[in-house]
């Protein structure tokens, strides 16, 4: 096994994941959905109905409840429910968030899956926060 799939097992250990049914019904109880999939990502598969898009690079700093940087949506109690293109990197992202305090998962199958189940996808505008 090699030491990344090492630690997306270990990552995952003990964690709800979510299909994408299940996201989509938190979602519109109030939880946040989270893309961080790339911008050519996003124009080749659509926009997540809903999300909010933000880069993978300042994920932790926008949301974290504490961060003067986070988003407005980032308040203590949101769960937030993270989505990439295949469901590996949203794993390891939420991880991160959940050693902040965040109440975070993310979708098995990510995007793909969540196409695949047939929930809805736009052709944009996107909801990116920078």
């Amino acid at each position: 096994m090699s030491e990344v799939d090492r630690l997306l097992q270990e990552v995952r250990s003990g964690v709800a994941r979510m299909t994408p049914e299940q996201a989509w019904t938190v979602a519109k109880g109030g939880a946040l959905l989270v893309d961080t999939r790339t911008i050519v990502q996003r124009s080749r598969q659509g926009e997540i109905h809903g999300a909010v898009v933000i880069d993978r690079t300042v994920l932790e700093w926008r949301l974290d409840p504490t961060s003067p940087h986070r988003i407005p949506e980032a308040i203590a109690g949101v769960q937030v429910v993270v989505l990439c293109r295949q469901g590996y990197s949203s794993s390891l992202a939420a991880a991160s968030l959940r050693a902040l305090g965040v109440d975070a998962t993310d979708v098995v199958g990510g995007v793909e899956a969540w196409a695949a189940a047939g929930l809805p996808l736009t052709d944009g505008p996107a909801d990116v926060r920078e």
